[in-house]
């Protein structure tokens, strides 16, 4: 394998926070290894279109503490074609760009896997987003920082569900995954959850409300965002409303909030071991493979395993749910 001088850096997909704390860890650690590291914006769109910058200790001053992402992200659907592929690699190679670091979740090591398989290219993931939805870390960066972010949200509904005697429906992100549902559930003393990996989530809630405690003040609901039988939250709070009446029912969206903000401890240490890890792991000649945590150890695992699957979550985690709302 030829030497590495030069590695690329992006961002891809939603953004989460701590994904600057991994981007200073990356430069960082390739100014402590000698190597160049060179920062592309807007993701795999800045990959084709050459927004390639070189990178040094004071592009990374004060970022730690930042959420969103530094160099941008976007979507990218000349990426999904053979030529955007092809333009991204010409540009890598124009830059002398010997290798990658993507961070980013499900789709970017979907595109990074081809990428990589199509023109024999290093690559290493960091594990970047909200939704902790990839398999081989415990957890992913920006996941904490998220549910902390609904935790205090849904501390504030609360308030007001006290005081007014009223049932709150919260929406959380999640469209494929209910993680940050079910443990911002847990955590709020949600009166249920309902999320993509639990069918019976509705049938749960309207058997609770109808054979639950009676002199409660307040009741919480969160739901992920995912469109299933049910519908999402308005369409859930419309059945609720229907079925009780007399409940004071309101359904609460918190949206975007949920990827803002300051990282948590957690997420910065998170984003800074893995940093460190993929540019070693590209020194050391590994490639196709996501940097993860995985029980307080580094571990990589193979872009194709990483990437989300349909796995049911733990049942103990909904049993607790169940148990802890009475």
């Amino acid at each position: 394998m030829a030497q590495i001088k030069n590695i690329g850096l992006i961002t891809s997909g939603g953004d989460a926070p701590g994904m600057n704390a991994a981007i200073r860890a990356v430069v960082r650690a390739g100014l402590f290894h000698n190597i160049q590291i060179t920062g592309i914006r807007r993701g795999f769109e800045g990959l084709i279109n050459g927004d390639y910058f070189p990178m040094d200790r004071r592009s990374v001053s004060n970022i730690i503490q930042r959420g969103g992402t530094m160099l941008k992200t976007a979507r990218s659907a000349h990426f999904l074609e053979p030529e955007g592929r092809q333009a991204a690699y010409d540009q890598l190679k124009n830059f002398e760009v010997d290798a990658l670091i993507a961070i980013g979740g499900d789709g970017t090591f979907r595109g990074a896997k081809t990428f990589g398989d199509e023109f024999d290219f290093p690559i290493i993931g960091l594990p970047g987003t909200i939704d902790n939805d990839l398999v081989g870390t415990d957890f992913t960066i920006g996941y904490d920082t998220a549910i902390n972010t609904v935790i205090n949200a849904v501390d504030k509904i609360r308030d007001t569900a006290e005081s007014h005697d009223r049932l709150f429906i919260v929406e959380v992100m999640g469209r494929d995954c209910g993680m940050i549902a079910l443990r911002t559930g847990i955590a709020s003393g949600a009166e249920a959850i309902l999320i993509p990996e639990n069918k019976s989530g509705m049938v749960k809630l309207i058997d609770r409300l109808e054979n639950g405690r009676k002199d409660k003040t307040s009741r919480i609901v969160i739901v992920a965002e995912c469109e299933n039988e049910e519908g999402g939250a308005f369409e859930i709070g419309r059945h609720v409303k229907e079925q009780f009446p007399h409940l004071d029912t309101r359904v609460s969206i918190l949206g975007h909030i949920q990827r803002g903000g300051k990282p948590t401890c957690m997420d910065r240490v998170l984003a800074s071991r893995t940093g460190v890890a993929a540019v070693e792991a590209l020194l050391a000649g590994r490639r196709g493979e996501m940097a993860g945590i995985v029980q307080n150890q580094v571990v990589f695992t193979p872009f194709e395993k990483a990437v989300k699957h349909n796995t049911d979550v733990d049942p103990q985690m909904i049993r607790i749910v169940e148990i802890l709302s009475l």
